[in-house]
């Protein structure tokens, strides 16, 4: 087996629960083979790469194995190279600081939240 189906692979590999959703994902154009777009009968090989629209965002597939049949997901996981580069990280969000002068009577709602939120009250 030198080649095999895009969307029997992507099935194998587990990027897709059915066969018919890896199709449909091709038809739609949420799949690119080597940096063009690809049909679900697109014959690929060892050394493909594969860019992949998911719900959770783009995903940069090398190919390193083949399968037609579907396995467990350790044997999924030979498949495959992920050259998806890591995500930036989030900046932290704080809160914006609270400062009531003495005496001004009771908090507001949202001031005695952000208060809680600082363990100050």
């Amino acid at each position: 087996m030198e080649r095999v189906r895009l969307d029997k692979w992507l099935w194998a590999a587990r990027f897709f629960r059915s066969r018919g959703l890896a199709a449909a994902a091709c038809h739609g154009g949420k799949v690119d083979v080597n940096r063009s777009p690809a049909k679900p009968a697109k014959l690929i090989g060892p050394g493909d790469t594969l860019r992949i629209t998911l719900r959770g965002g783009k995903k940069i597939i090398k190919v390193l194995a083949l399968a037609e049949r579907r396995g467990p997901a350790l044997r999924a996981q030979l498949l495959f190279e992920d050259l998806t580069p890591p995500p930036p990280p989030e900046p932290l969000r704080m809160p914006p600081p609270v400062s009531r002068p003495r005496g001004a009577g009771r908090p507001t709602k949202r001031e005695r939240r952000l208060l809680d939120r600082l363990g100050r009250w």
